[in-house]
C-alpha cells in the first residue's frame, strides 16, 4: 500500500503549457482523502511553483530547488541546504568561463543578469520540445516563468548579501559537448550535487539538496518507509528519489535511461501520466 507520493513538475505534473490537468489534480486530491501523504517534488524555486499549485487549488508539503528547501503544506520553512556562497562562486565562473547562461535560486527569489536571453532561451526550449506548437502560446508561457525572475546587473550581489542564501544554479546551453565539459568539471567537486531537468540544462545544488535525500528526510520524519513511497518523474533531477523508493515511476515522456530505471513507466505529460499512475497505485 502506498502511503506516500512525491511528484516532479516540469514534464511530470505540468504539461508543456504549463497546465495541471483535472485528471491530474482529481486524482492527487483522491490520494489525499484516500490518506496518502502527497508532496511536490521539484527543481523550481518556490516562488514559481508555489502560484501554479495555488491556482489549481493543490495544497501539499514541497520540497523545492531539488531539496534545497522544503516547506509544510502551509508553506512554512522547515529545512534548507544551500551552496556555500565560496562554492557558488567558483561554479559562477566555471560557468562564466565557458560562456553558458545561467540564473541564481535563492532563498529571496529566482535572478538572471539577462531576462532578454532567459525568454528567448525559454521560448527555444519550448520550440525544440515540440509539444507547444503555437507560437503565441510559446510566448505567453516564457512570460508567466519570467513573471517570478528577478534581473540584476550583478550576481556579485546576491553573493556578498547575507540575507541572499544560495540554493540552485541553472545554467542552460544549446551545445552538448559544452554542457558536457561543464558538468566534467563541476562533478570534480565533491560537495555538490550535478543533475539536470532536460537535455539543454545543468542544474547544481549542494550535495545534500538532492530530491532522494529531501524525500527520504521527508518520509522518515513521517514515520513513512521508502518502501511505501512512490515517486513519479521524467528527468536526472528525478533520478536520486526513483532509486530510493518502493515504487518508482517514470513519465511516457522520459529518456529510455530514465525509464530502464523505474518500477513502472506511465503516459507523458500531456496525457495525464500522474493522474494515471496514482490511480493505479490506490488500486494496488
Amino acid at each position: 500500500m502506498v502511503k506516500c507520493i512525491a511528484i516532479d513538475m516540469d514534464g511530470t505534473l505540468l504539461t508543456s503549457a504549463q497546465q495541471i490537468t483535472a485528471e491530474n489534480r482529481e486524482a492527487i486530491k483522491l490520494a489525499q482523502e484516500s490518506g496518502v501523504e502527497v508532496v511536490i517534488a521539484t527543481g523550481r524555486a518556490y516562488e514559481e511553483a508555489g502560484d501554479l499549485l495555488k491556482d489549481a487549488d493543490i495544497i501539499t508539503p514541497m520540497i523545492c530547488a531539488n531539496g534545497a528547501e522544503i516547506r509544510t503544506s502551509s508553506h512554512e520553512i522547515i529545512q534548507t541546504n544551500p551552496l556555500s556562497k565560496d562554492l557558488a562562486k567558483e561554479v559562477a565562473e566555471i560557468l562564466h568561463s565557458h560562456q553558458v547562461y545561467y540564473e541564481v535560486y535563492t532563498n529571496r527569489g529566482t535572478y538572471t543578469l539577462d531576462k532578454t536571453m532567459a525568454r528567448s532561451l525559454i521560448m527555444d526550449i519550448f520550440t525544440v520540445n515540440g509539444h507547444i506548437k503555437d507560437m503565441e502560446e510559446i510566448k505567453q508561457a516564457a512570460e508567466e516563468r519570467l513573471q517570478e525572475v528577478n534581473q540584476l546587473d550583478s550576481y556579485s550581489v546576491l553573493f556578498e548579501d547575507e540575507d541572499q542564501v544560495i540554493y540552485k544554479l541553472l545554467a542552460f546551453h544549446f551545445e552538448p559537448v559544452t554542457l558536457n565539459k561543464v558538468r566534467e568539471k563541476l562533478k570534480q567537486f565533491s560537495k555538490l550535487a550535478v543533475s539536470a531537468s532536460g537535455k539543454e540544462n545543468i542544474e547544481i545544488t549542494a550535495v545534500e539538496a538532492q530530491k532522494g535525500i529531501a524525500l527520504e528526510e521527508f518520509v522518515e520524519a513521517r514515520g513513512i518507509s521508502l518502501q511505501d513511497t512512490m515517486a513519479i518523474g521524467d528527468n536526472y533531477n528525478d533520478l536520486s528519489m526513483m532509486l530510493k523508493v518502493g515504487r518508482a515511476v517514470a513519465m511516457g515522456n522520459a529518456d529510455e535511461e530514465i525509464k530502464r530505471q523505474c518500477h513502472f513507466v506511465t503516459a507523458t505529460n500531456e496525457e495525464s501520466g500522474v493522474g494515471k499512475a496514482i490511480k493505479l497505485a490506490l488500486e494496488a
